[in-house]
């Protein structure tokens, strides 16, 4: 079995989809409407969904549940991309979490996407 998909509600379709796109490399297949829909692929074939949160299946964002319930993580293939990853991150003004440290054995730092989504980037050594 593998994950195909994750779906992850936000207020700003169009301002997460451009955090992922522009920050993590994902790449962009299709936005459909303004502010409705927004799917994106990593390069191991995940499918990134961004929407608004959807009524039937509860309604709520990160921003208007006003607590964060789930992080998603980004390894990065050295700890220098991690460090300029940060860089860039910080002089765009993103909202940062920590600075990159050592932690359970790998490299990382926390920073929020638009959505207020906790995202995790970090690198871990190879045997």
């Amino acid at each position: 079995m593998r994950l195909n998909h994750l779906d992850l509600h936000v207020p700003d379709v169009a301002a997460t989809r451009d955090f992922f796109r522009d920050y993590l490399g994902l790449t962009e297949i299709e936005t459909r409407g303004a502010n409705g829909l927004a799917i994106l692929h990593d390069d191991a074939g995940l499918e990134l969904v961004i929407s608004r949160p959807i009524e039937k299946f509860g309604g709520a964002d990160t921003p208007t549940a006003g607590f964060n319930t789930y992080h998603i993580g980004f390894m990065q293939p050295s700890r220098a991309k991690v460090d300029d990853l940060f860089e860039r991150l910080r002089a765009a003004g993103a909202e940062l979490w920590s600075e990159p440290q050592a932690i359970r054995g790998g490299w990382l730092f926390y920073c929020f996407a638009p959505g207020r989504i906790l995202i995790e980037i970090g690198w871990r050594p190879t045997d």
